[in-house]
């Protein structure tokens, strides 16, 4: 969901290795709303910081950066005000954030065994959920590992459709997921 981030290699229908870390998009709403607060002195509320996340946020500069105009309440005057922000000071803002998931990646990548290895280098990645959904996060993920990454087709609906599968195949599930860590 919103607030953790899981990266597992599966295969066989179990889970190799796995990580899972308690950022996600909610620690990315809050970094929005942090630099904003920093930089342009102007209080903005979680939905704002949500939506410039998903309207202009991306996860790489861009050379034609795009900009929307947001509201918010001025911080030394105490009255409302508008200001336009870019999407490149979006991926600077949450640029911590995606250092932290990009590490728990590396991480996976390096408990992975080596016969498995080889199979992620030629199948690559595939990112679910919606924090998938950030333009170029792909992409920063295949340059920063060295892999390549793709999304899935309907990110929003992977979890969901993968416990419908799972569900409809208990038995041969419940042997990966009854197992003590």
């Amino acid at each position: 969901g919103g607030g953790t981030s899981e990266v597992a290699v599966i295969s066989l229908g179990g889970i190799v290795t796995s990580r899972s870390l308690r950022v996600a998009g909610d620690k990315m709403d809050l970094a929005i709303s942090d630099y904003i607060k920093k930089k342009h002195n102007l209080a903005i509320g979680d939905q704002t910081a949500e939506e410039i996340k998903m309207r202009i946020g991306t996860a790489l500069p861009e050379k034609e950066s795009k900009a929307i105009e947001i509201r918010g309440r001025d911080l030394i005057l105490g009255l409302p005000r508008n200001i336009k922000i870019s999407s490149n000071e979006i991926c600077e803002a949450i640029a911590d954030t995606l250092s932290e998931i990009i590490q728990a990646i590396k991480i996976v990548l390096r408990e992975t065994p080596p016969e498995l290895s080889a199979d992620i280098m030629n199948k690559g990645m595939i990112l679910t959920g919606g924090g998938s959904l950030l333009r170029n996060l792909s992409e920063l993920i295949a340059k920063s590992t060295g892999v390549p990454c793709t999304l899935s087709e309907e990110s929003l609906l992977c979890v969901a459709k993968g416990t419908g599968v799972m569900l409809e195949n208990l038995d041969t599930y419940k042997k990966s997921t009854m197992t003590k860590k």
